[in-house]
């Protein structure tokens, strides 16, 4: 395979504006910024924790579509609007996905506002071989 390969898969969310879920150039996949967005509803979840739980969710069934899962993780960046309210939980949440696993680099940054005054944002990168698939 050369260049790059958008993704689209089933089961993941209908961006909320001009881009796509993910993207695959060779032995990586790319995940945009995942919210907590219900998939099927393609609504914000209700509470901090079960939101920030499902922007992982979602970040991991992109990877998961491409043969990746959480121990395939190269690196995160995460986006909170209240690192003193949301670094905590965004650290439990991470400590409950990456149980056992050795856990992946990772930035957090604290942002003025996030798309429709959301409270967290997650995009990955991920190591998902082609001759593994």
């Amino acid at each position: 395979m050369s260049g790059v390969r958008i993704l689209t898969p089933e089961g993941a969310i209908t961006p909320t504006g001009p881009w796509s879920v993910g993207s695959r150039a060779g032995d990586f996949v790319f995940v945009a910024g995942m919210r907590g967005i219900d998939p099927k509803t393609n609504a914000l979840i209700e509470g901090e924790e079960a939101r920030i739980r499902q922007a992982f969710v979602n970040m991991l069934a992109i990877a998961a579509a491409e043969g990746a899962g959480a121990k395939d993780c190269a690196r995160l960046v995460t986006y909170v609007t209240d690192m003193g309210r949301y670094r905590p939980l965004v650290n439990k949440v991470q400590e409950e996905i990456w149980a056992g696993l050795a856990y992946p680099p990772r930035t957090i940054v604290q942002v003025s506002a996030l798309n429709q005054n959301d409270i967290f944002e997650v995009d990955g990168t991920f190591f998902a071989p082609l001759s593994s698939r």
